[in-house]
């Protein structure tokens, strides 16, 4: 890997864990009900920041982290457009929760297939993504985020 390649990918990396933590503290206020100010700032600066870079890779062809870059572009287009242009009035509010939820949860599918692909224990696992435990994880972790997204949208 080329140093500049090699740095591109840690700032991606960067990018993205400040995510994690940034989208934890947001949701997690979410669920409480209460404003999470310059958390909420840097969940949506990063979570862009990392689809936009994850574009900046080299690639032959479309993959499905592209697609699922796409979608998470989207959702966070929507998201924004729920709070900035429609001022969370009416049903904006609830799309605006859900953008939030779903947007962490995109950043926690990645960490889970990066953990399956580069965490020797979990990669013998899953050498391919396709097996049951892989499944397993992914489906616990949506089941969790649809909970955690259906109680943030009754709360706000």
């Amino acid at each position: 890997m080329s140093t500049g390649l090699l740095i591109f990918t840690l700032f991606h990396v960067a990018l993205s864990l400040i995510a994690l933590v940034a989208g934890i503290v947001v949701v997690r206020g979410l669920l409480q009900a209460r404003e999470t100010g310059t958390w909420l700032t840097v969940f949506l600066v990063t979570a862009i920041a990392t689809s936009v870079t994850g574009f900046g890779f080299p690639f032959v062809k479309l993959l499905p982290s592209h697609i699922l870059g796409i979608i998470a572009l989207v959702v966070l287009a929507v998201t924004l457009l729920a709070r900035y242009a429609f001022a969370l009035a009416g049903a904006w509010r609830a799309i605006w929760v859900a953008g939030l939820v779903a947007s962490l949860y995109f950043d926690v599918f990645v960490l889970i297939a990066q953990a399956f692909g580069k965490i020797p224990g979990l990669h013998q696992l899953a050498p391919t993504g396709s097996e049951p435990p892989f499944a397993i994880a992914q489906g616990l972790v949506l089941v969790v985020f649809l909970v955690i997204g259906f109680l943030a949208v009754r709360r706000r």
